[in-house]
């Protein structure tokens, strides 16, 4: 077996892929499109008030505060929640409103955290988490203007986006089962040749 055979060159093929697909990619958590103002805003509550996001950069005058839509403050708001949960599963859903992407939604010099030490750490823990203390944070309220009319102040009637069990891999990356796959074969043709 020389270095040009093919199955040499098929070994250091599948070596970078399983090198590649082991590197971490970031992702964020956006609003979703399609997702109705209510249920926004509601989520949007719920994120800057007893979900603890940084919700600073998008009062007014916050350097992610243009574009003033809802879309907008609550991509900003969701993504920070899910950073400080360090991108637990179930953290980027908020009843539907949201979804994960790989596009760096950052715009401007509106730069949206990509992991929890960019997000200013992660969340406090819930204030029924045994053995563990709890101050609560005072509630999230926008200086006037701080939302386009139209849109309520927070009311922090939401409750928490609910997690999986930890045997939930329907949040697993869908190209977790490409590099499963990649790492049996290339273990396979170890085996063969």
């Amino acid at each position: 077996m020389g270095v040009g055979s093919p199955a040499v060159i098929l070994k250091l093929v599948l070596t970078v892929i399983m090198v590649l697909g082991t590197a971490e990619a970031a992702s964020w958590c956006v609003a979703r499109s399609g997702a109705s103002a209510t249920a926004l805003q509601s989520a949007l509550d719920y994120a800057c008030g007893a979900g603890a996001a940084d919700c600073v950069p998008i009062l007014a005058n916050g350097i992610c505060y243009l574009p003033n839509t809802l879309q907008s403050h609550a991509s900003y708001a969701f993504n920070s929640y899910f950073q400080r949960s360090n991108q637990a599963p179930g953290s980027c859903d908020f009843s539907g409103t949201a979804t994960t992407t790989i596009s760096d939604p950052s715009y401007g010099s509106c730069t949206y955290p990509s992991s929890a030490g960019s997000a200013g750490g992660t969340t406090p823990p819930p204030p029924n988490t045994p053995n563990s203390p709890f101050t609560p944070s005072p509630p999230f309220t926008p200086s006037p203007g701080a939302f386009t009319p139209g849109f309520s102040p927070p009311n922090f009637n939401f409750s928490p986006p609910s997690f999986g069990s930890p045997d939930d891999t329907s949040k697993a990356p869908p190209c977790l089962s490409f590099f499963i796959f990649s790492g049996l074969l290339y273990q396979l043709l170890l085996v063969l040749f």
